[in-house]
């Protein structure tokens, strides 16, 4: 009996066939690459103004004492976005973006789903990008890959 899971999708334009066989292996590292790009970007944001600046936004949430919150967040999205562009420490660094992001959407799930009104959506999103990257780990285009380790 034939496993239908194992088959490959039937290509959309049979033409570009030799597009899709380049294109395919390289799009867990574009997801894994971009989650990290965005990871990056947003922690730079607390690593450019300092913790110090954060602290009251934190408190008003109920992380009181902030800074260990903050340091948290900051190092998860700073380093651990650059640690999944680079692949290194995927499983790790995802695995405490899910975690981040799953606290961030518990918080806002009272304001409802749409990000318009400071609502979940991205941070639910986002999450499970993470939490699929924990899951899969750096693939064969990462640096865990080239240690042959993957934490």
């Amino acid at each position: 009996m034939r496993r239908i899971v194992d088959e490959e999708p039937k290509l959309l334009i049979p033409a570009l066939a030799s597009f899709y066989e380049a294109a395919v292996p390289v799009a867990w590292p574009v997801i894994r690459i971009a989650t990290g790009w965005n990871l990056l970007v947003h922690g730079w944001g607390k690593v450019s103004r300092g913790p110090a600046a954060f602290v009251r936004a934190y408190v008003e949430q109920g992380f009181d004492p902030a800074l260990p919150w903050i340091w948290s967040a900051l190092v998860i999205e700073f380093v651990g976005g650059a640690a999944l562009i680079l692949g290194l420490f995927t499983r790790f660094f995802a695995a405490a973006a899910a975690i981040e992001m799953l606290v961030i959407t518990v918080l806002y799930w009272k304001t409802g789903f749409s990000w318009l009104n400071r609502g979940y959506e991205y941070t639910l999103l986002w999450g499970w990008i993470c939490f699929a990257i924990a899951l899969r780990g750096g693939g064969p285009y990462s640096l865990d890959r080239v240690l042959g380790r993957e934490l």
